[in-house]
């Protein structure tokens, strides 16, 4: 059995508190190497999933065209996006992904399964969140190795999986893009320009 130390707790702490949704403007196009990107997707494998059935798959790009073609369904996306935010101009100005930008973008998918799941007969969508779970241990592996990861969520799931040639079986969680930055913020932007404010502890727990 492993035990960890004050230390470690810290550490833990400390890379929890660091992680950061990183936009664009931050990346660079250093090389992950593949041992890195090994060891994230190997977190990423190690996530807790409701009756084991790890769900997740993970396609790496890093095709250019590739990237081209979902950049262009982002900014069709945004657009429409930015009318419904019309009022706030501070939405105008801001960055809302890397695509192009980052070294590597991953599409982290969820495999629908063809018969009952342990502990997903009531809850149905228990699957989609444990592929949740690998995405969040994907980032805080990253920031660990000082690299930046961005949700982009302004796309289309159906045009994603057509331009990356992906099949109906599978459903897109997220898109990724992973990279190493110039640097880390240390706030989080949206906090810092104003956008939402931090919630408290005591803001969002209740005792029953």
């Amino acid at each position: 059995m492993i035990k960890f130390t004050k230390k470690d707790q810290q550490i833990l702490k400390q890379i929890i508190s660091a992680r950061r949704d990183i936009r664009g403007h931050h990346f660079n196009k250093k090389e992950i190497s593949k041992e890195i990107l090994d060891e994230l997707l190997t977190s990423a494998n190690n996530a807790p999933s409701v009756g084991f059935s790890q769900p997740w798959e993970f396609v790496i790009i890093k095709d250019e065209d590739k990237k081209e073609q979902i950049y262009k369904e982002f900014e069709k996306q945004n657009t429409k996006a930015k009318k419904i935010f019309e009022s706030n101009e501070l939405y105008k100005s801001l960055k809302l992904e890397g695509i192009k930008e980052s070294y590597v973008n991953i599409a982290v998918l969820y495999k629908k399964p063809k018969s009952d799941v342990l502990g997903q007969t009531v809850q149905k969508k228990m699957g989609e969140y444990s592929v949740v779970c690998a995405i969040q241990n994907l980032w805080l592996s990253a920031r660990s190795h000082n690299i930046g990861v961005g949700w982009v969520s302004i796309l289309r799931a159906k045009k994603v999986k057509k331009i990356l040639g992906i099949s109906k079986e599978y459903k897109l969680i997220s898109y990724l893009c992973v990279g190493y930055v110039d640097t880390f913020l240390d706030t989080p932007e949206l906090e810092t320009l104003g956008w939402e404010k931090k919630k408290s502890v005591k803001e969002v727990v209740r005792w029953v």
